[in-house]
């Protein structure tokens, strides 16, 4: 449990996220590099999703294991109900930078709410929302639950692990432009709707936004 098989992609942002970490991953190492601190000079080490290993996505405590991150202030259970957010990719410098991907080829994908029907992690989720928002200074009235729900959790959980157990974490959303094997979308569609995800969040400039970067790439660039 925690690990999750998946087939060889054959579209979208499956695909692509396949393909750019075991063929050409100095293509999402220079964009994400152009970020970094020059103190990060090692290379990144890309965990998922490998060939060699399914094509595997890991989430809950097995995504911590595969980073070889331990959560001294508070633990992953602690803050979030099993079952939680299952990364598009995972990578570090060791003991210097982790990297936490989310990957999207058109812009339906961002709209998301939470699917949890327990009350208990329901409970939870707010909870560590609520955290979250007061950390970012948000707007109180904004429900993080709701409408693009996917990008406030991993934002959450962004902050447990830099703020609350100081690890050295970062966000990485890849957002794949052109993409003919799904709708393609283009920059300014991607601009327009990262906009208005933004502004419905009350998202700009905040805490935590060095430590989340967007990268767009072409995939006409990929053929």
């Amino acid at each position: 449990m925690g690990r999750i098989i998946q087939q060889k992609g054959e579209k979208g942002s499956l695909k692509w996220i396949q393909y750019i970490l075991n063929d050409h991953p100095e293509m999402l190492d220079n964009s994400i590099n152009k970020f970094l601190p020059d103190t990060h000079t090692q290379p990144i080490e890309w965990l998922s999703p490998l060939a060699d290993d399914d094509y595997a996505e890991y989430q809950d405590q097995t995504f911590l294991d595969l980073l070889e991150v331990k959560l001294a202030k508070k633990e992953l259970k602690d803050f979030w109900p099993s079952i939680g957010p299952h990364w598009d990719a995972l990578g570090r410098i060791r003991n210097e930078a982790y990297f936490l991907v989310e990957a999207k080829a058109h812009v339906s994908e961002i709209i998301s709410s939470s699917q949890a029907k327990a009350e208990s992690s329901k409970s939870l989720i707010n909870k560590s929302l609520k955290e979250t928002k007061k950390y970012l200074n948000l707007k109180s009235g904004i429900d993080l639950t709701k409408g693009f729900y996917q990008y406030s959790n991993r934002l959450a959980h962004l902050y447990l692990l830099r703020v609350i157990n100081n690890i050295p974490a970062y966000l990485i959303f890849v957002y794949f432009i052109n993409d003919h094997t799904h709708i393609p979308t283009s920059r300014e569609e991607w601009n327009g709707a990262l906009q208005l995800m933004h502004s419905f969040l009350g998202i700009h400039k905040h805490k935590l936004r060095k430590y989340v970067f967007e990268v767009f790439i072409d995939v006409e660039n990929l053929k």
